[in-house]
């Protein structure tokens, strides 16, 4: 027997210090978050603060950033974190993702000097936690129709506006929250308990519910000038951290397709069906071969775009391809799986169903599998099929 990534000799891919990252990683998920995984599920709950210094401690909060107590590590090495984080769940993937390819993302490429030593440490350490606050209830795909509004009032600003679907929204020592202004769409750090400010949990999730999401509601909030991050304007800002996290994802979702696929070839050795192990039927074997051929596939393609990452070559419409391919066949994965578990696949002792009813979100959220489609669309035709 060879386990999926070893039928595609993945490992063979990967530098020792990449091993050794993904290894601890996954010792710490299988040490502090498998055992609890499911019971947080189900509660709809999240030790959030707790986590995120336990994260912190192994240095994956902003461990693809430089300096300011990050790792600085590569991109496939953040990658294969991501992978195993999802392994364990996407949300805490998500959590680990917003933390350091949104908020700190943000913070590091746009902030100030005094900014950046302000919160990038702490939050590095994981003693400090940032959320990302650009979708509104209205607009999701379309960022540029947003209405939260930032007006200058002598050396203040003045927001105003609504945040939804944002993930560690209560939990959070900062928000970096984006706003229309007479300069165009800017970017405002925004502390918690910052008056005006007030931020409330989504309740009755079914996907996700390992994750903290919220609605962050600004009325009359006011910031110093001093709050402005000072190296972004328009929507490019915004866009240009998604990207960032985008790319995570692109590993993360391997990582749960690879936990669905591992459960589902070992529960076929085990489970007797007519008096034979469900593994060897042929329909069994179909079904666990094109699993496995579409997960070497992903990992290949992520390490791939991992590797042109490190060039500076990556393009967005790659990112692009990555996201849509991965989350797209991840699902899929989760999904087969779960008929090959019967019964069994729908309840929490196993991992699968909780697998794909996250991936329903990791679906939608940063760029649906439709706007990816019309990015690649785009890019192939030379024409924009949405403004």
């Amino acid at each position: 027997m060879v386990t999926p990534t070893a039928l595609f000799a993945i490992d063979t891919l990967l530098t020792d210090e990449e091993r050794e990252i993904r290894n601890t990683v996954r010792r710490v998920c299988d040490r502090e978050i498998r055992p609890h995984v499911a019971a947080w599920f189900e509660a709809g709950e999240l030790p959030a603060r707790e986590l995120a210094r336990t994260l912190g401690s192994v240095g994956v909060l902003g461990m693809h950033l430089e300096g300011y107590g990050c790792a600085g590590m590569g991109a496939v090495s953040y990658g294969l974190a991501c992978l195993e984080l999802e392994a364990a769940d996407s949300g805490l993937r998500s959590l680990v993702s917003v933390q350091g390819s949104l908020a700190m993302y943000a913070i590091w490429k746009y902030g100030s000097e005094e900014q950046k030593q302000e919160w990038l440490p702490a939050m590095a350490a994981g003693e400090r936690i940032g959320c990302f606050g650009l979708t509104e209830p209205d607009f999701g795909s379309d960022p540029a129709g947003m209405r939260t509004t930032a007006k200058r009032e002598g050396g203040d600003w003045v927001l105003n506006g609504t945040k939804m679907w944002i993930t560690n929204g209560s939990v959070s020592d900062v928000a970096v929250v984006w706003a229309r202004t007479d300069e165009g769409v800017r970017g405002f750090l925004v502390p918690a308990g910052t008056p005006g400010f007030t931020v409330n949990d989504v309740k009755h999730k079914i996907s996700l519910r390992a994750s903290v999401t919220s609605e962050l509601v600004l009325e009359g909030v006011r910031l110093p000038d001093e709050a402005m991050l000072p190296g972004a304007r328009g929507l490019s800002g915004p866009l240009g951290c998604l990207n960032e996290a985008r790319f995570g994802i692109v590993f993360g979702a391997m990582g749960a397709a690879l936990d669905c696929l591992e459960t589902t070839i070992a529960y076929a050795g085990d489970r007797e069906v007519f008096a034979r192990p469900l593994a060897s039927f042929q329909l069994t074997q179909e079904k666990l071969a094109d699993m496995a051929l579409e997960l070497g596939k992903g990992l290949l393609l992520a390490v791939h775009l991992g590797r042109l990452k490190e060039a500076g070559t990556i393009t967005p419409e790659q990112v692009s391809a990555g996201k849509l391919n991965n989350v797209r066949e991840a699902l899929e994965i989760a999904r087969k799986c779960r008929t090959l578990l019967g019964a069994s696949g729908i309840t929490l002792e196993y991992p699968v169903i909780r697998h794909a009813v996250n991936l329903e979100s990791v679906l939608t959220y940063e760029g649906t599998s439709e706007i990816h489609s019309l990015v690649l669309g785009k890019a192939l035709t030379g024409i924009g099929a949405f403004h």
